[in-house]
């Protein structure tokens, strides 16, 4: 399936959050090979918390690999491919934040990456599929202590 979240998105558990939701709608990407969606409302109690504006971003964005790589030719005496290029996919979190008083807003931004070796796609994708169920499980149980460690500093 292809990256498309639909609205309401149920937030995670984080520590000062009540049963976050986020009404998102789709906005203009900043590249082609990407896909973007504004949080236009948000639900749950997030005291403190700005929906989306031009000089203070909330949004979320999926990138894909501009021009797709593929694996190369084995060496015909070694049999071994060298250099195998990565197809890089991203997932963006922007965030406009305050950091002090009388200050324009800065925007924080939350990273995603999955750096998979070309041809791993074609050759063994149930276990970029396990990583990722890995990882996302990972996130979904761990996320409240995710965002601890993030404010405090404190793993």
């Amino acid at each position: 399936m292809a990256f498309a979240p639909t609205s309401p998105v149920t937030g995670g558990a984080q520590t000062g959050l009540t049963s976050p939701t986020y009404t998102i709608v789709a906005d203009t990407p900043p590249v082609p090979n990407s896909k973007q969606y504004a949080v236009t409302a948000l639900g749950g109690t997030q005291t403190g918390v700005e929906v989306h504006a031009m000089s203070q971003p909330f949004t979320v964005a999926m990138f894909r690999p501009a021009v797709p790589k593929t694996i190369g030719i084995p060496n015909p005496a070694t049999g071994v491919i060298n250099n195998i290029p990565r197809n890089v996919s991203k997932v963006i979190v922007r965030k406009g934040v305050n950091v002090a008083a009388d200050q324009a807003p800065v925007t924080a931004i939350f990273t995603l990456s999955c750096d998979v070796p070309a041809g791993a796609d074609v050759y063994d994708p149930e276990s970029i599929r396990a990583a990722l169920s890995l990882l996302f499980g990972t996130f979904t149980q761990a996320t409240s202590g995710i965002g601890d460690s993030v404010v405090t500093g404190i793993l």
